[in-house]
């Protein structure tokens, strides 16, 4: 592990955010010893993300062929006490890459529940402000698809808006496999955002998560957006 306590560092950059709206008792499982569900205005959601992985260097280190390279997740938000702070934090139920590599040493280290599946993107301009952004990845069914078009112009989230707590938990938090839990730091400036329209997922879940997910995941998001992004470091977890 890298000595000042930074496992990884990289740029996220256009993620695409498609935000869904469920009962808590869904989640339930999911949920790390520990920590427990965070709401926004009393609503529990989850997110498919969409985003590039740029310039990752692992333990300070670049890996040939692996330092670019997409990802898509399907993450709910949590929270943990820790003296009198509240860390707030994501628990992901799936996260999708392209390199095999990649995915083993997440599963390894995080024990987190990485497939390596082939993928692409599509990053468009539209007009003077507008972006169309595309995430794919292929399973045994086929081609996958999210997307979005921004309206507007970027601007940081205002305080306690929805966006503001879909991009702010800076903390992940992973179950183990012997019931105890891993916690780690994803340290990043806040990101501006776009409002988005025309959000939509295409495809057939049901492989990676199971038919009640794919059925949540084919309906229309409670709320999408477009965060810009940045530099990002996340550290080596520690068992809570």
């Amino acid at each position: 592990m890298s000595r000042n306590g930074i496992f990884l560092r990289a740029e996220w950059r256009n993620l695409a955010m498609l935000n869904y709206e469920v009962e808590p008792a869904l989640l339930a499982r999911f949920v790390p010893n520990g920590t427990e569900l965070d709401r926004w205005n009393g609503k529990v959601f989850v997110s498919l993300v969409g985003f590039c992985f740029l310039k990752t260097e692992i333990c300070g280190i670049s890996i040939p062929f692996h330092r670019n390279f997409d990802e898509v997740n399907l993450r709910f938000y949590v929270r943990r006490r820790e003296g009198n702070e509240i860390r707030r934090g994501v628990v992901f139920i799936r996260e999708i890459v392209p390199r095999w590599a990649i995915a083993t040493i997440a599963r390894k280290v995080y024990n987190e529940k990485y497939v390596a599946l082939p993928m692409d993107h599509r990053i468009k301009a539209m007009g003077e402000s507008g972006v169309f952004v595309q995430y794919g990845w292929r399973t045994a069914s086929g081609w996958n698809r999210m997307s979005l078009s921004t309206e507007g112009t970027p601007a940081l989230p205002d305080p306690h808006s929805e966006e503001q707590f879909i991009t702010e938990h800076y903390w992940g938090y992973a179950l183990q496999s012997n019931g105890g839990t891993l916690e780690y730091r994803v340290a990043h400036p806040s990101w501006r955002v776009w409002n988005a329209r025309d959000a939509r997922f295409e495809g057939e879940m049901t492989e990676l998560y199971g038919k009640e997910w794919a059925m949540i995941l084919r309906a229309k998001p409670a709320s999408a957006f477009l965060a810009e992004g940045s530099a990002v470091s996340v550290s080596c977890g520690r068992k809570i």
